[in-house]
């Protein structure tokens, strides 16, 4: 091997480079693991070759460096002068994101409520069980209050069942009459299926004025449900229990998925059950001090994620708890 020849070659290679791949690939050549110059390096055997070689290899990997600075610079220069950027064009939009299911649900349940002016509430989600079950009239044998049913810290803090007990909180805030809607989170030992999970949003309303009576009661859930489902959903009314309420019933909404026909979701009955509602029971109002012969009222109960799996026709509730953006982006 020339030891200057081979520094010639070199020189004229690193120079005559274009381009960054072009001085990459002269580098592997002659200052690679496998070039010339550095197997000869692992071959001296004498200081003055180990110098000579060594000092030929400080002077490629200069000009090597040189190369790269003025190439880089020379694409900086190209890119100023050709690449014309126009500052007035709208600048990239950076994706965003959108509500939830449940919130859309619950804004339009507001917005419904709003309009036929009820108040909105947001009430404490750790409740005693004076305002969870005794002022809402449960007896004491009834099963919401076991441990197998409901969230308890001790004998006297739980986690809410349902909104009901801002029912309570209103009639001894305000006096009648009392317009109201209450939306939050509940808390409820319930196996998890295709319509039931132990948390869930619930809206829970309640109306005391002079003269109530049950048809306003229907007539206000029909309005409610219309303006979320639109005027094609059917609803029925089924009579039922509620130890707050009586008279009491459950209001069902037609099943989205099937049509009607029946369905997993639906459990083939075509229905799917929105909550529960009733007249406001005299012990209710007996226990906050409001006269029941003066006042009559009316509350009900319904699950927001229930609407929006009836509004969006999910066949499965668990779906709006698991945070799977291929399902949510879709609403």
């Amino acid at each position: 091997m020339d030891p200057k020849a081979l520094e010639t070659e070199a020189q004229s290679a690193i120079a005559g480079a274009e381009s960054p791949p072009e001085l990459e690939e002269a580098r592997v050549r002659y200052l690679g693991r496998k070039s010339e110059l550095v197997q000869a390096l692992r071959a001296v055997r004498d200081r003055e070759t180990g110098m000579t070689l060594n000092g030929i290899r400080d002077r490629l990997e200069a000009a090597l460096e040189a190369r790269r600075t003025e190439l880089e610079r020379a694409e900086l220069d190209r890119a100023l002068t050709e690449d014309v950027v126009d500052v007035t064009l709208p600048g990239d939009s950076f994706p965003l994101g959108h509500l939830h299911p449940i919130t859309q649900a619950r804004r339009q349940i507001e917005d419904a409520f709003l309009g036929l002016g009820y108040e909105i509430r947001d009430d404490r989600e750790v409740e005693t069980t004076e305002y969870n079950f005794d002022k809402l009239a449960f007896d004491q044998w009834h099963p919401a209050r076991s441990p197998r049913a409901t969230f308890f810290f001790d004998d006297r803090r739980l986690l809410r069942t349902e909104t009901s007990p801002s029912q309570i909180h209103a009639l001894e805030e305000h006096e009648p009459p009392i317009y109201m809607v209450s939306i939050g989170r509940c808390y409820r030992r319930d196996a998890i299926d295709a319509t039931h999970y132990p948390i869930f949003h619930q809206f829970e309303g309640l109306a005391v004025d002079r003269g109530l009576t049950l048809a306003d009661l229907k007539g206000t859930l029909l309005h409610v449900m219309r303006a979320i489902f639109g005027p094609d959903r059917r609803v029925r009314f089924r009579t039922h229990y509620f130890p707050f309420t009586e008279p009491s019933m459950e209001p069902d909404v037609s099943c989205g998925i099937c049509g009607g026909a029946g369905c997993r979701t639906c459990r083939y009955s075509g229905w799917l059950e929105m909550g529960g509602s009733g007249v406001v029971d005299p012990h209710v109002f007996e226990n906050v001090g409001v006269d029941p012969e003066e006042w009559s009222g009316f509350a009900f109960g319904c699950g927001i994620e229930r609407v929006a799996q009836l509004k969006y026709d999910f066949p499965d509730i668990r779906a709006l708890w698991e945070g799977d953006l291929r399902v949510l982006t879709q609403f």
